[in-house]
């Protein structure tokens, strides 16, 4: 079977980037499918991930983001430019490669690819959830075209063969829709099995330094931890890199937490990072599916939690393998991570429990359901 993926760029150490990668590589070493990556912002720079030497990979040299410092009606006009190109260049090697199936991950070709003849079944797979481009609560022209676009998905994703959302709370967001699927992404192989001891004074945080990420809202509940004057001996790391980064230097100095919080950049193996930490803090404002959580619960990492849309309700057994808290409080945040703080017994009962999540999202398990989806697809067979 041949495959083409479609996204933005894939040189950045994002979720969807890893996601990507492990499937690809899953699908090329386990069925020896024909895998194609299509990106439209690499710049020449190199996968941030090791794809397999047998995949393809082909930027068609769009640069979207090239736009992002514009005000709002040059990049409006940019992006309607560049779209154009986009479809032009998309469709022409679509109709070169004529692939079995072409995946979307909700870059901009979602707007238009099911409109492309080239024979291949059409599959919108969002990373997402279903208020992504509400999250920022833009005000003006953009804010306007960003509830524009809200209700414009709907249709979007009506128009593809099959549209893949990754959690069940997100499917009841979009409501009845045919065609629609749940799978998730897949846990991290923890390979020989081995696991954190939750020992450690140290929490970890994982994910890009921006507002999706709310590390912000972690710093905060950090100081009231640090103000406790009972946790002197933990840290906090936060492994990511992003635009944030400056801001959150300056809270960490200003708030006098430089001795117990850093900022640790990117890591090749964020595995090694889990092993060697006690918990798992999420402070993100949203998610599609958090597969830093799943990852660091196959670790054996409790996790801490906002339950922000999508994916906590999913994954965590509130008291079980972690603790959910109200989006946005920040007193509560802090106080689920000392109540972790305090109690070793407490941490070593939730990773017991967190372990488990291995088996509802092993990578096995989860590239059956897309193998069966294509296969399906591909054979005419319904959902």
């Amino acid at each position: 079977m041949k495959i083409v993926y479609c996204i933005h760029s894939v040189c950045n150490p994002g979720g969807m980037e890893r996601v990507l990668c492990n499937k690809v590589s899953w699908l090329v070493e386990h069925n020896g499918w024909d895998v194609t990556v299509v990106t439209t912002d690499q710049h020449g720079r190199p996968p941030f991930y090791r794809f397999p030497e047998q995949v393809m990979m082909c930027d068609l040299g769009i640069n979207y983001s090239e736009d992002n410092g514009k005000n709002p009606l040059l990049k409006i006009v940019g992006y309607l430019i560049k779209r154009h190109r986009h479809r032009k260049l998309l469709t022409e090697l679509l109709m070169k490669e004529r692939p079995d199936v072409t995946v979307s991950l909700y870059p901009s070709e979602s707007s238009f690819i099911p409109q492309i003849k080239d024979g291949s079944k059409k599959v919108l797979e969002l990373h997402y959830n279903r208020f992504f481009r509400l999250q920022y609560a833009r005000k003006g022209l953009l804010g306007m075209i960003d509830r524009y676009r809200t209700r414009q998905d709907d249709a979007i994703a009506r128009s593809f063969d099959r549209f893949v959302v990754l959690t069940e709370e997100d499917r009841g967001y979009w409501g009845e829709m045919p065609g629609m699927e749940v799978i998730p992404n897949a846990a991290l192989d923890t390979g020989n099995g081995t696991l954190s001891d939750v020992s450690a004074e140290r929490v970890i945080a994982v994910g890009r330094l921006d507002y999706q990420k709310g590390f912000d809202r972690l710093v905060r509940a950090w100081d009231i931890v640090m103000k406790s004057g009972r946790y002197s001996g933990w840290k906090l790391d936060i492994f990511g890199q992003g635009e944030w980064k400056d801001m959150l230097t300056e809270m960490i100095v200003k708030m006098g937490l430089e001795g117990s919080v850093r900022l640790m950049g990117t890591t090749h193996d964020i595995r090694k990072e889990y092993l060697g930490s006690s918990m798992l803090v999420m402070s993100s404002n949203y998610e599609g599916f958090p597969m830093v959580m799943i990852e660091a619960m196959a670790c054996g990492l409790p996790v801490v939690s906002f339950d922000f849309k999508c994916g906590p309700k999913d994954i965590i057994n509130d008291r079980e393998n972690g603790i959910l808290v109200m989006n946005g409080d920040i007193q509560g945040l802090a106080d689920a991570m000392m109540r972790l703080m305090k109690d070793c017994d407490l941490r070593k009962r939730m990773s017991a429990e967190a372990r488990k999540v291995v088996d509802r999202y092993s990578e096995d398990t989860v590239m059956k359901k897309w193998t069966d989806l294509f296969e399906n697809l591909v054979m005419g067979q319904d959902a």
